[in-house]
């Protein structure tokens, strides 16, 4: 019997008569744990996209980016990585605390490649990894449950032109975000954020803002 395929998975699977290529693949591609190869590909990632599950059962999907290295191989059951300033939201680590269903999706755009990782999550601000992420607010623990790689056939090769300004680095002052400097969002931002946008470049408008994100200013 099969460990992740149900009723509606099987109904299109024999629509399309993909049953036996679907069981060969549980049986041979899906793995409970991290391989030496995957560990490797997984701790040299500087992003990811990750889906959770709220508490009604609504899934979304967000995407993180750090440096390479900036999600933690435990061992080959458990990975963990930072959560990093935000728009405020806590999405993300909101669903994790309410049901703990993670999807994680590598990519590597080069070669193409792309592993999928499922298990459970939690998450933490006194995790001992908070220690070794600069300005991390949280830390996200992830079991996992299973891995697997996907076919990289419709993955469009792409190069990275340059890593983001605002990934927090050791030595370096992080910048403000550039939406943090839109005047009609002063007076919400946290504390430890009043008054930097006067200080860093001043206030704009959340049109300037949009015109800096549309031609990929990189302080936007």
């Amino acid at each position: 019997m099969s460990n992740i395929y149900k009723e509606s998975h099987r109904l299109f699977q024999d629509q399309f008569d993909t049953r036996r290529m679907a069981d060969l693949l549980e049986g041979g591609f899906i793995a409970s744990e991290l391989s030496d190869q995957d560990v490797a590909f997984v701790g040299s990632r500087d992003m990811f996209w990750l889906s959770t599950v709220d508490a009604d059962g609504f899934p979304t999907v967000s995407y993180k980016g750090g440096d390479s290295g900036f999600v933690k191989i435990i061992d080959k059951s458990t990975i963990a990585f930072p959560i990093y300033n935000g728009n405020g939201m806590f999405y993300s680590a909101g669903n994790i605390s309410a049901s703990g269903k993670v999807g994680l999706l590598f990519m590597d755009f080069e070669k193409p490649i792309r592993l999928r990782v499922q298990g459970a999550a939690s998450v933490a601000s006194d995790d001992p990894l908070l220690n070794e992420f600069k300005e991390a607010q949280l830390i996200v623990r992830v079991s996992v449950t299973h891995v697997f790689p996907n076919c990289p056939r419709y993955v469009h090769r792409m190069e990275k032109v340059s890593a983001s300004r605002y990934v927090p680095r050791e030595n370096v002052e992080t910048p403000l975000a550039g939406w943090k400097r839109i005047d009609i969002v002063q007076d919400a931002l946290p504390a430890e954020d009043q008054g930097r946008a006067d200080e860093e470049g001043g206030q704009i408008t959340v049109e300037e803002w949009f015109g800096k994100v549309a031609v990929g200013d990189p302080e936007a």
